[in-house]
């Protein structure tokens, strides 16, 4: 098949989904009578599901772009076209389309593999531990067990279903208890017998507009076939091999730093390691991380922070605030020649705090320019 027919073929598809679920939407939703406590746990527990499906994502956050950050801020700032086969959480695969092109997601066991379609290119890395947010996830799924994951029962309330790719979805509203969250409420809806989150909806405190949303606009619950989640390269592609997938999963497996264990009151993230270069903190989707940056990511990202409106420069670094995400990069750290990055969805008060801890001076801050 042509490159021009593959994407005649993906574009008309894509016509007959996004007109499709309109029409089954409109329908009325069946309410259910399944608790709040009960819906959390079957979404708790539905990381085994299989699916097959085609989900939309928004972000609104429009952050800075650095090369080694710049698929994180078309994530989070940008609307994504995603296709999901999901055999189970070892074994899946993810192709995200958009006018640029295709970079396909293929995941099995211990190795992931980016394929990028126009460049008939292949990467493949070892799955890290500490990593940074890739298309996968902002499916409603791993979007919402990552809110929903450590929720405590007393934290999340129902809310009315809604017709969501054709299913009756019971919601539920998350709202986060910990005091130095910057997330207002999270809304799921989820199929009630799976407990698959088919929407999600991210709200930042005092916002207008959900800083992330992402909902399916056509699901299966099949399984899907086993070869449609394997990686087979063609003859004409280039295939490497590489030790790390992104800057923080190499901070992580090389820098020589410790992050504390705990950092700005928050304790490390539950099952999360301890005692390693990248601390994660928090819980849900409060969350903070702190990262060691060699100077070819930071002092780029530096820049872009710089000349970005509303950031702020004072003696432990650079600052910026957009939606419920507060980010601090330090600047450089004696004679390491590496920088810490500090980012969350917590306060400006918490990161300050955490920066000051890292990097062991006071902070004070004054407009750029």
């Amino acid at each position: 098949m042509t490159a021009a027919r593959r994407w005649c073929l993906v574009l008309a598809g894509a016509a007959v989904l996004l007109v499709a679920p309109l029409a089954v939407r409109a329908l009325p939703a069946d309410d259910s009578e399944i608790t709040a406590t009960d819906l959390l746990e079957r979404v708790q527990q539905s990381a085994a599901v299989p699916h097959t499906g085609y989900a939309e994502s928004v972000g609104s956050l429009q952050l800075p772009v650095a090369d080694e950050f710049s698929e994180l801020a078309a994530l989070l700032g940008e609307r994504s076209r995603l296709r999901v086969w999901w055999r189970g959480v070892d074994d899946w695969r993810v192709d995200a389309i958009d006018p640029a092109g295709e970079t396909d997601l293929f995941h099995n066991g211990l190795t992931t593999t980016s394929w990028d379609y126009q460049a008939e290119r292949a990467v493949v890395t070892p799955e890290p531990t500490i990593r940074l947010p890739r298309s996968a996830d902002l499916l409603p799924p791993q979007l919402a067990r990552l809110a929903l994951d450590d929720a405590l029962p007393e934290e999340v309330s129902r809310l009315p279903a809604e017709r969501i790719a054709g299913q009756d979805a019971p919601g539920l509203r998350l709202e986060p208890s910990m005091p130095q969250s910057t997330i207002d409420h999270v809304d799921v809806w989820a199929d009630e017998d799976t407990g698959l989150p088919l929407q999600v909806e991210v709200w930042g405190v005092d916002s207008t507009l959900a800083a992330v949303s992402s909902t399916f606009l056509d699901v299966s619950l099949a399984t899907p076939s086993a070869e449609v989640t394997q990686f087979v390269a063609p003859a004409t592609a280039e295939v490497v091999v590489e030790d790390v997938f992104d800057v923080a999963a190499g901070a992580d497996r090389f820098s020589e730093a410790v992050a504390p264990r705990r950092l700005a009151g928050l304790a490390t993230r539950p099952g999360t390691p301890q005692d390693r270069p990248v601390g994660q903190y928090g819980r849900g989707l409060t969350t903070m991380v702190a990262v060691p940056l060699w100077d070819q990511a930071a002092d780029p990202l530096r820049e872009q922070l710089l000349d970005t409106p509303g950031a702020r420069i004072g003696s432990a670094g650079v600052a910026l605030t957009v939606g419920p995400l507060n980010l601090r990069l330090a600047p450089e750290f004696g004679r390491e020649d590496r920088s810490w990055l500090v980012a969350g969805t917590v306060d400006a008060a918490t990161v300050t705090h955490a920066t000051r801890r890292l990097h062991g001076v006071d902070y004070t801050s004054r407009p750029v320019g």
